[in-house]
C-alpha cells in the first residue's frame, strides 16, 4: 500500500476515534456539571455523589450508542480491508 494512503487511512481513524468517543465524554461532561452544580447548591461534599451519577451515565450512553459505535467501526474496518485487498 502506497504511504500516501495509510496516512489517508491513519487519519480517517483518528477522526473516527474522535466521533465515536464524543458523545460518551459529552455526557460525562455534562453530568459532572449538573453534580457539581448540586453539590455546590446542596453543599454535599459526598465523593460517591460525584463519581455514581457520572459513571451510571457513561454505562446508559454507551448501551444507547454502542450499536451505532460497532457500526461506524465495522465500517471502517471493512473499507480498509476492502482497500487493501484491491492493491
Amino acid at each position: 500500500m502506497p504511504v500516501a494512503t495509510l496516512l489517508e487511512h491513519a487519519q480517517q481513524a483518528l477522526l473516527l476515534s474522535i466521533a465515536v468517543v464524543l458523545p460518551v465524554l459529552v455526557v460525562a461532561a455534562v453530568v459532572g456539571l449538573v453534580v457539581a452544580a448540586f453539590q455546590a447548591a446542596s453543599q454535599v461534599q459526598d465523593p460517591t455523589l460525584a463519581h455514581l451519577p457520572r459513571l451510571l451515565a457513561v454505562v446508559a450512553a454507551l448501551v444507547v450508542m454502542g450499536p451505532w459505535m460497532g457500526a461506524q467501526i465495522g465500517a471502517f474496518a471493512q473499507r480498509v480491508l476492502v482497500a487493501a485487498a484491491a492493491r
